[in-house]
């Protein structure tokens, strides 16, 4: 995949109710922003969206045409509740088709199963052929592998963007979002490349800061000013952690910058901070 060396926008949408209701804690947003930033690169935004079929076809039509790489975890299964691949499907306007590659991996784990528990396998037995529409996805799809348990996730490309699926069990798709990032991005990869710089400041005001921070984030390309208020933070008290993040020799020059221009507000100033 060529991206000329352009890193396109990551983006993350996460789908269960359960996540909504708060029976499960998501777990997923700190991984992959972990995931990201082992190579150097960094998440724009997540989604989070519910079992609603119509509300998760929207969520994915615009993932499919907007710029960037998503990935999608959950509701891949074949449950009553799962409606990822069909949403997917119906947000590019394509049929659902059994994956050919998706069949036999099906196949063959159903297979082991039966081995593992000394049954024989029964190809057409009932909930077999059920298994197999985890296999079905919108036509044109490439499979993901799962090594976990061999029942693959899938990637499809729409108008503008790329949305990779994976399941919503954080043991199957971390692997297969690592895997993802190791095939198609390798070449987007810079660890160390990028980082932040912050420091803390006392008892300022963000408005009093705000022309400062715009005029850092004019005069260096790529840095991004980041201001984080805190109004009751045991040690420091009120205070705003203020920094800079971007490509790692940029960073150095426009936290110097951010620094001398807060001497000259006469602030006073806290530790400072490199991630």
């Amino acid at each position: 995949m060529n991206m000329q060396n352009t890193s396109p926008e990551f983006g993350l949408i996460i789908v269960g109710d359960e996540i909504l209701s708060g029976k499960r804690q998501d777990k997923h947003l700190p991984k992959v922003i972990e995931l990201l930033s082992l190579r150097g690169l960094g998440l724009a935004y997540a989604d989070y969206v519910g079992d609603d079929p119509h509300r998760l076809t929207q969520t994915l039509h615009r993932a499919f045409n907007q710029p960037g790489v998503v990935f999608c975890c959950g509701g891949i299964g074949a449950t009553p509740d799962d409606h990822t691949r069909q949403s997917a499907a119906a947000a590019l306007g394509r049929e659902l088709v059994l994956h050919p590659e998706a069949e036999q991996l099906i196949r063959e784990r159903t297979r082991d199963v039966a081995l593992e528990q000394g049954l024989p396998y029964e190809p057409l037995r009932e909930d077999n052929l059920h298994r197999l529409n985890m296999g079905r996805f919108p036509a044109g799809a490439e499979i993901i592998p799962n090594p976990y348990n061999k029942i693959p996730g899938f990637t499809c490309r729409g108008p503008a963007g790329t949305v990779h699926f994976v399941p919503g069990f954080p043991v199957m798709a971390w692997p297969m979002i690592e895997g993802v990032l190791s095939s198609f991005y390798a070449d987007l990869a810079r660890p160390g490349e990028r980082t932040e710089k912050s420091v803390i400041v006392m008892g300022s005001m963000e408005a009093t800061l705000t022309p400062l921070m715009e005029a850092i984030e004019a005069e260096f390309a790529g840095i991004k000013v980041f201001s984080l208020p805190s109004v009751d933070h045991p040690e420091y008290g009120r205070h705003i952690e203020l920094g800079v993040k971007g490509p790692h020799l940029t960073v150095e020059a426009a936290f110097k910058q951010l620094v001398a221009g807060l001497h000259k507000f006469g602030a006073k100033l806290g530790p400072e901070l490199v991630r």
